[in-house]
């Protein structure tokens, strides 16, 4: 994958060109969205609908593959009413990309639906509260290939456009939108793109003698590797009320949740920075 002419070009890439764009831009930050929608393609063909009055530069499907709306240079409608460290209306600054995803979810007896009606299986359900407040609550997973691939294009676009910062629609539009949510781990995108130190983010301890750590937020999720032992040290990457999503500090590559009633506050002597790294699309759930 690659940029050429301010297009990405690359396998898994097609363009759709929007209508849906204002002038010259230059961007300083990266957003990531979920669009609530049913598909990637109808969320692409929405964004080229004049009457959305709503753009982007990219719509990530949950294959990984990818469509272009309009070249990075250009601005486009994705932000809406937004702020961020004094800096008013981020369509203006910002490449925005949506992801397909439905975000939150209802919960009808055993099952979880979209907003639209569609069933949802439990095993690509995170229960999260989201890290602004409000309920634990369900919300769809993002799959590990579409994951995998926002952190290819987050690295491909900050290191190409010197990009200050990645962030959420939830960042820039607080109290009005939720995206990309609990369910994308957006602060370790963060740190293993801009190469921050991991102190920056909470470090936790493992206090049980073992300690799973699973693909979602609740036991009834599956482990996604060998039980932690006492001592084991972790980065904290998605706070919930009861479980929280964590990356264990080592070589490991193992990201995870586990409950909070099993993991203590430390305080952190010296930083370790996080380099970039793909995500491992190694995660299994249970159905």
């Amino acid at each position: 994958m690659d940029i050429k002419n301010d297009w990405l070009v690359g396998d898994g890439i097609r363009q759709q060109k929007t209508p849906n764009r204002g002038g010259a831009l230059a961007a300083r930050f990266l957003i990531m969205h979920f669009t609530g929608g049913a598909s990637a393609q109808s969320s692409a063909d929405w964004l080229c609908n004049p009457a959305a009055k709503a753009s982007a530069h990219l719509v990530l499907a949950r294959d990984g593959s990818i469509i272009q709306l309009a070249p990075f240079n250009v601005v486009t409608w994705h932000a809406g009413v937004s702020q961020w460290n004094g800096i008013v209306g981020l369509n203006q600054h910002s490449i925005g990309i949506e992801m397909d995803n439905a975000g939150g979810l209802r919960q009808v007896g055993d099952t979880f639906q979209t907003s639209f009606g569609k069933l949802v299986d439990k095993a690509d359900v995170v229960i999260a509260a989201h890290k602004y407040g409000g309920p634990v609550m369900p919300w769809q997973a993002y799959t590990a290939v579409q994951i995998e691939r926002a952190f290819e294009l987050a690295e491909l676009l900050v290191a190409h456009y010197g990009l200050e910062d990645i962030l959420g629609h939830e960042d820039i539009a607080r109290g009005r939108k939720t995206d990309p949510g609990p369910a994308f781990p957006l602060e370790a995108l963060r740190s293993r793109v801009k190469g921050r130190a991991d102190d920056s983010l909470p470090r936790y301890r493992v206090t049980a003698s073992t300690l799973n750590i699973r693909a979602g937020a609740g036991a009834e999720f599956a482990p996604v590797a060998p039980p932690l032992k006492k001592g084991t040290e972790l980065v904290l990457l998605e706070a919930g009320d009861r479980w929280n999503r964590v990356e264990v500090v080592g070589n490991t590559d193992i990201e995870g949740w586990v409950n909070n009633q099993y993991i203590e506050l430390l305080t952190v002597a010296a930083p370790r920075v996080l380099e970039p790294k793909k995500t491992e699309a190694k995660r299994k759930k249970s159905g």
